[in-house]
């Protein structure tokens, strides 16, 4: 009889990974806390469900190391990818989903699959035999985290994450704001207007980083040092490092005209991505926040066409624990003094949706095949997910190790193609195409 595969946490990685591992004839426990014992962020019971987000950024599989990925998934039949696709919506040239629909899809799907089981109990510590896999992202049970910490003998890293906040669309003064995607982006009518656009001034620009300065904040506990990742700082951090910092990050105007004043451009812009199928909630791009409900509601009414805006959901800070992967992982993803067990996910120290679900992805198949007594390599270096494995298992330098999202600063040269801005988009096609030809030579294999 084979053996079970364990998976503790139900979310992106999770799922991946019992869905990988359930499809090539293993028989897979997911072991999910939720709704027993809550989180911070989470709204629901529901698997894969997404707090942070509702895009899994670009989707171009030719200039964009993230899109790459996405392809890499979809030719490895991965379930996170093909219910995206389900539920896509609007997004310029983003791939974003209508988020509670997704979860319930990914749920019905776990479920109904013969070989997946779901065990709604909290694991508090690590297994000492059978097969298992950590996947419990961000939001590690406290137990489980010192559980962790206790194996390692090493602290465990940590930095701070925030959410946006979500906006009612009805809420918000069309005749302030306009709907456009930046550079009018997208191949149809509704991608090219995918986006909600709020102009500012110079004198509201300035206005607004003043507030969100003097806004009172959320404080961190004593002892907790934790810093942020940068791909996901909160705007008041931003704001922090230099007042035209915002206006160069998320709120940047460039590639956008203002439908009800096009002579003048915006000094600013802020952006709001549809959140639903419907279009009925919208979440401001980039406006990760750690003000308090009452100054955040003030601060963000301050944003023309957002005056009455009434809030599905306000922003939050929470800690997000990683390990040092590098020192503690082998190439397979296992746990070096615990063999058995393997780390997959934003615990492994990847940050973003796609990289947690690709590294849950890939320890489902490398432990499926361990159980069926297979021996096979993981994931190709020259491959968008073998890049990031190899950067989280050995590529990165131990003592500095933050958070990663795949780039292509991870991959391995192509000879003889220019190096600099001008031969980029060249050299980006090249590690495209060498990457797909090794992934799916990958697959085949197995």
């Amino acid at each position: 009889m084979t053996e079970t595969l364990n998976i503790i946490g139900g979310g992106m990685a999770g799922c991946e990974a019992a869905w990988q591992a359930a499809n090539m004839g293993v028989t897979v426990v997911i072991h999910e806390m939720r709704p027993k014992v809550e989180t911070f962020a989470h709204r629901t019971g529901n698997l894969a469900e997404m707090v942070c987000s509702n895009s899994f950024r670009s989707d171009d599989n030719e200039q964009n190391a993230v899109g790459l990925l996405h392809w890499e998934m979809r030719a490895a039949n991965g379930i996170i990818m093909q219910t995206a696709a389900k539920h896509r919506i609007p997004a310029g040239g983003a791939l974003a989903v209508d988020r509670d629909p997704f979860a319930e899809s990914v749920t019905e799907a776990i479920l109904a699959h013969p070989n997946i089981s779901v065990s709604y109990d909290e694991i508090t510590e690590l297994p000492t035999d059978g097969h298992w896999i950590i996947a419990t992202g961000p939001l590690t049970s406290g137990a489980l985290g010192e559980a962790i910490q206790a194996e390692t003998g090493k602290d465990a890293l940590a930095f701070f994450d925030a959410i946006a906040p979500i906006i009612y669309a009805d809420s918000i003064n069309m005749d302030i704001a306009w709907l456009q995607s930046r550079y009018d982006k997208g191949d149809t009518e509704e991608e090219q207007k995918a986006y909600l656009n709020c102009p500012m001034t110079k004198d509201q620009y300035e206005a607004f980083i003043d507030a969100l300065l003097a806004a009172e904040k959320t404080e961190f506990h004593e002892g907790e040092t934790a810093g942020y990742f940068d791909g996901c700082l909160p705007i008041e951090v931003m704001a922090e490092r230099g007042r035209e910092t915002l206006r160069f990050g998320p709120m940047k105007p460039v590639g956008l005209t203002n439908a009800h004043d096009p002579e003048n451009k915006p000094y600013a812009v802020v952006q709001l991505r549809r959140d639903n199928a419907l279009g009925t909630l919208l979440n401001i791009v980039g406006f990760q926040t750690k003000m308090k409900y009452g100054a955040q509601t003030e601060v963000l009414k301050m944003i023309p066409g957002l005056e009455d805006a009434s809030f599905a959901r306000l922003g939050g800070i929470h800690r997000n624990t990683f390990i040092n992967s590098p020192t503690l992982l082998d190439d397979q993803m296992r746990l070096k003094s615990k063999p058995n067990i393997r780390f997959a996910g934003q615990i492994t120290g990847v940050e973003g949706y796609v990289e947690s679900a690709a590294m849950g992805l890939l320890a489902g198949r490398l432990a499926a095949a361990e159980i069926q007594g297979r021996d096979i390599e993981t994931a190709p270096i020259n491959t968008a997910m073998g890049a990031l494995v190899h950067h989280i298992t050995g590529g990165a330098a131990a003592k500095t190790f933050q958070p990663m999202n795949v780039n292509f600063g991870l991959f391995q040269p192509v000879e003889g193609l220019k190096n600099g801005r001008r031969g980029r988009k060249e050299r980006y096609k090249a590690y495209t195409d060498r990457a797909k030809i090794d992934w799916q030579a990958w697959l085949d294999a197995q």
